[in-house]
């Protein structure tokens, strides 16, 4: 028996050291580009959104890209280096985009999603995370 048990865990041993990273191919995740019904939803959303003390999101259609791309003009903090214009691409959730090397998606919502007491009565809102959302009256 014991000897059984030590043939069946010298084979679970040997079968796991193999090597099978050559049957595996690496794939790098193709870019996809926006499809149209992506972006019918966020070029509505083109135009200014207000947030609360001075913060402020302008997008715009990025043209020189094409459609579903996004320049997204933004003052997202009190610093004065919180500021800066991003490109962004529709999804299906909403607008990607990245910002201080994280990605980010703005989404839509209400000003009760944004997490600001300020914007809780506001109905159209967009959202970039928790206590940083713009609103439209």
């Amino acid at each position: 028996m014991l000897k059984t048990i030590l043939t069946l865990s010298a084979l679970l041993l040997i079968s796991g050291c193999t090597d099978d990273s050559h049957t595996q191919e690496t794939q790098t995740p193709a870019v996809t580009e926006p499809s149209q019904s992506d972006y019918q939803t966020t070029d509505q959303w083109v135009g200014k959104w207000i947030g609360v003390e001075g913060l402020v999101l302008d997008i715009s259609e990025n043209q020189a890209v094409g459609p579903g791309h996004y320049l997204l003009e933004m003052r997202y903090g009190l610093d004065a280096d919180q500021s800066g214009t991003f490109e962004g691409q529709a999804t299906e959730q909403g607008i990607s985009f990245s910002r201080e090397g994280d990605t980010y998606l703005l989404r839509a919502g209400n000003g009760e999603d944004t997490g600001m007491k300020w914007l809780a009565e506001k109905q159209d809102c967009l959202i970039v995370q928790s206590g940083e959302g713009y609103c439209r009256d």
